[in-house]
């Protein structure tokens, strides 16, 4: 019997379905409940260590926008909306008992879209998003990419329905999840694209077009909102200025050769002496940053992106070494600490409470934040709970080789099978049904180091769809 018929109830002699015993169904999927289970074990042990959330520099944006609702200049309002939907339970601890959930429930959707793959590759599949210990932190932490996560896997899942054709209700789901991430982080944008792409590719153009057209409502709303406040169109004003940050990291003015309005962003130090890109963007001492008026003025973003267009065709190699250079941080077998050491602590479990962020809006938003919890606010570290979780730490991530192995294991996989059943005259089949996640794990892997600088989690929304696409790309074979 196959996987697939495994799953489904019985059918009586009139054609109507009875629930299969509980007891045979736990006994099939008994692995992957004690992983997912040992997954919540790990969270509340999260939840009873670190009370009630750890914080983030970029906590305090989100924590204003939910008082002061209008469109940031550097991140979408999504992870906002997401915040003041929690709000009037005014407990940061329900906000990271959401998230924990979130994560749990990704594991669960991967699980179930992988219900072609065995059992074993299934219950795998999950394993870096229930038990690595730096997802479970990155769920612990009050920033956008758990909710990011999972706004994608669950869109990636409903591409991976069994009918030929998806419903147009299904489709439509994934067009405002995508939108949904899109506003959540920006990165989300190409991958509308690549899903649409792909619908494209099986030659499903009316679902592509319903998924395009439910997928750019929002979105133009959305900019409609941020032209309004700003009078500038696009979804935030910081794309010049990151793509600037971004090419400090090779661009050599000597070559560039700049107009005086573009020199005064030149570094003169060797690239090899610059500080990490987003110091760029931050630091007091960034030419960007020395401008008149605020960093983010449509005046400087445009300055920068005219700068880092220049750079970009003036050294095209030297980008591409670069961008090379980022994501290979993706795939070390160590962990070093990168971009910069404040940044790397906040993604340990800390022995003492961290003190906040000294970075604007830090001040105003300590205050906003006392009052979405209505007290104080600051992390309570327990142990023995807190030491337990470190301990886990130190030994449970899933290594940068290895998601490289998990990531080359579709492609393989569809060589070696293409030229077992070649025969002349067969008919080539669309794309695989592993080619959607695969294709968004790799653009969420690939557009970071292109566009901003490697940073370690922006890594960890990608490896359950890495996941998931190996996973789909190895087959059951039918049981007698």
């Amino acid at each position: 019997m196959s996987e697939a018929r495994d799953a489904e109830p019985a059918k009586t002699g009139r054609g109507h379905r009875l629930p299969r015993d509980p007891k045979p169904w736990a006994r099939r999927h008994g692995w992957f409940l004690a992983v997912l289970a040992l997954g919540a074990a790990l969270r509340a042990l999260a939840m009873l260590g670190y009370r009630p959330a750890l914080w983030f520099p970029d906590t305090y944006t989100y924590v204003v926008t939910v008082f002061r609702p209008r469109p940031d200049l550097v991140r979408p309002a999504g992870y906002s909306m997401f915040l003041k939907l929690l709000e009037p339970l005014h407990a940061f601890a329900a906000v990271t008992v959401v998230q924990h959930l979130l994560g749990l429930a990704a594991g669960v959707l991967i699980y179930r879209a992988a219900r072609r793959a065995p059992r074993w590759a299934r219950t795998l599949a999950t394993a870096p998003v229930l038990l690595d210990a730096y997802q479970i932190e990155l769920e612990h932490l009050l920033v956008s990419d758990t909710l990011f996560m999972f706004l994608v896997v669950t869109a990636v899942v409903l591409c991976t329905t069994r009918r030929s054709t998806p419903a147009t209700g299904t489709v439509v789901a994934i067009g405002l999840l995508l939108a949904a991430a899109t506003l959540t982080r920006t990165v989300g944008q190409p991958l509308i694209v690549v899903v649409a792409a792909w619908f494209v590719l099986r030659r499903r153009f009316r679902p592509a077009a319903v998924l395009l057209a439910a997928a750019l409502v929002p979105i133009i709303a959305y900019g409609a909102w941020f032209h309004a406040t700003y009078q500038r169109t696009g979804l935030i004003g910081a794309n010049g200025v990151f793509l600037y940050a971004r090419t400090m990291s090779f661009a050599d003015c000597a070559k560039m050769d700049p107009p005086p309005d573009l020199a005064v962003l030149c570094d003169p130090r060797p690239p090899e002496r610059r500080p990490p890109s987003q110091e760029y963007i931050w630091a007091k001492d960034s030419p960007l940053v020395l401008r008149p008026g605020i960093t983010f003025t449509k005046e400087n973003d445009d300055l920068a992106a005219r700068f880092a267009t220049l750079a970009i065709t003036s050294q095209p190699l030297d980008y591409a070494a670069s961008v090379l250079t980022e994501l290979g941080r993706t795939f070390t077998w160590d962990r070093p600490v990168y971009p910069d050491p404040e940044i790397y602590a906040y993604y340990q479990f800390p022995v003492a409470p961290p003190g906040p962020p000294g970075r604007y809006p830090a001040q105003v938003g300590a205050e906003y934040a006392k009052l979405y919890e209505q007290g104080a606010i600051g992390t309570e570290i327990v142990e023995p709970y807190a030491g337990w979780l470190r301990a886990y730490q130190s030994l449970v991530r899933l290594p940068g080789p290895v998601l490289l192995g998990i990531l080359l294991v579709p492609p393989v996989a569809a060589i070696v099978r293409r030229r077992r059943s070649r025969r002349p005259g067969t008919k080539q089949a669309g794309a695989p049904a592993w080619a959607v996640s695969w294709s968004v794990a790799v653009v969420l892997l690939v557009t970071p180091a292109a566009a901003a600088e490697f940073d370690y989690r922006y890594v960890l929304p990608a490896v359950p769809l890495a996941c998931l696409a190996a996973a789909l790309s190895i087959k059951s074979k039918p049981r007698a």
